[in-house]
């Protein structure tokens, strides 16, 4: 089996392709003074810039995983969630409330993506 990674350092890569699936590491905002809304929308272009980078898109994703600083914003990153998964395509999601890695991210974002 083939592996491919994108955006590789020597902790992490972005991006991996294997066995016919994409796997994202988890994407944060790169403005953390935006709201849930403004940091939801920029890792959503990240999502979308690095599935388009392995030939993919948002519509192939088949799971995700969205951790929130504060449950209190679920209905905020919602509506933008919502608006941007495509009709009729939505992944297998879970959402959970965590602390994340340093305070000001208060949303991230993990996908899996076939091929």
């Amino acid at each position: 089996m083939t592996i491919q990674r994108f955006k590789t350092n020597n902790r992490m890569s972005q991006a991996v392709v294997a066995n016919g699936f994409v796997f994202l590491a988890g994407q944060v905002a790169d403005d953390t003074s935006a709201s849930v809304a403004g940091q939801t929308r920029q890792i959503l272009d990240k999502i979308d810039t690095l599935l388009a980078e392995t030939g993919c898109d948002k519509a192939r994703i088949v799971q995700a995983t969205i951790w929130l600083a504060d449950h209190k914003t679920f209905a905020e990153m919602n509506e933008v969630w919502d608006a941007w998964v495509p009709p009729g395509h939505a992944p297998a999601r879970a959402c959970v409330e965590s602390a994340l890695a340093f305070p000001p991210y208060t949303v991230e974002i993990g996908v899996v993506a076939a091929l």
